[in-house]
């Protein structure tokens, strides 16, 4: 096996003195581990941060045998890593991806989102500027894994109209009408998710809530539970970046 692609940097955990076992999410590969020989160096240290994008090549023998790579920095987003909320956004992601997938499964839509997501996340000056973005970024995520919501019609009367809330347990949204007795009981369903545009504070957090409630449940579950605490570190600082209301 050998290729060269673009490569997003996700994730980084030291093996042996000097070397590393890098995850990287690619456009045609999908999620990959290799080994990085002198991945803890000076040099390379800087180009294999979460988040960057980097030309990586992998190379093996065989099917079985854990790849070894060599990175090249194509774009850096180190600078976004000392600003709290940028940096928590980027941690989120990138452990969510690394977490959820499985190896060597192509998710195009999902590297280009990933891509896009984090392209936001360094132009926007705040946070209100790509915070849609990571919403839908995490919805398509739970769409890819076979846990994507339905939001076409109401579970209830099957209009298509005034959809403003989301069952909980059927992930199937429900139109104003049918919600009002249970608006205590169903999850908020934003304007923007469906119909994309702009989107205030208000309902960024409420398609954070959405979008947690399920990826929560049904993909990072009690077996991640440091990823569900990087989730939880950007959704606070992302509450009192909001402010009052």
């Amino acid at each position: 096996m050998r290729f060269t692609t673009p490569a997003i940097i996700l994730s980084l955990r030291p093996h042996g003195e000097h070397g590393a076992v890098l995850r990287v999410m690619t456009p045609e590969h999908g999620l990959q581990a290799a080994y990085v020989r002198g991945a803890r160096g000076r040099r390379m240290r800087p180009v294999l941060l979460a988040g960057n994008l980097v030309e990586a090549t992998l190379r093996a023998r065989t099917d079985t045998q854990l790849p070894q790579a060599t990175v090249e920095l194509l774009h850096s987003r180190a600078p976004l890593l000392a600003e709290p909320l940028p940096a928590a956004a980027i941690d989120w992601a990138t452990a969510l991806t690394t977490t959820a997938l499985p190896e060597a499964q192509p998710y195009r839509r999902l590297y280009s989102a990933l891509d896009g997501l984090l392209a936001a996340v360094e132009a926007a000056p705040a946070a209100s500027g790509w915070g849609a973005a990571l919403v839908r970024y995490e919805l398509l995520l739970l769409a890819e894994l076979g846990f994507g919501l339905d939001l076409d019609r109401c579970a209830v009367s099957g209009d298509a109209e005034d959809l403003i809330a989301v069952s909980p347990r059927s992930g199937r949204a429900v139109s104003a009408a049918e919600a009002e007795p249970y608006l205590g009981k169903l999850l908020p369903l934003p304007r923007f998710v469906r119909e994309g545009g702009i989107a205030s504070w208000a309902d960024i957090l409420d398609g954070l809530t959405l979008s947690g409630h399920f990826l929560l449940r049904d993909v990072v579950t009690d077996r991640s539970a440091t990823v569900a605490d990087a989730r939880g570190r950007l959704v606070e600082r992302m509450r009192r970046a909001a402010g009052p209301g």
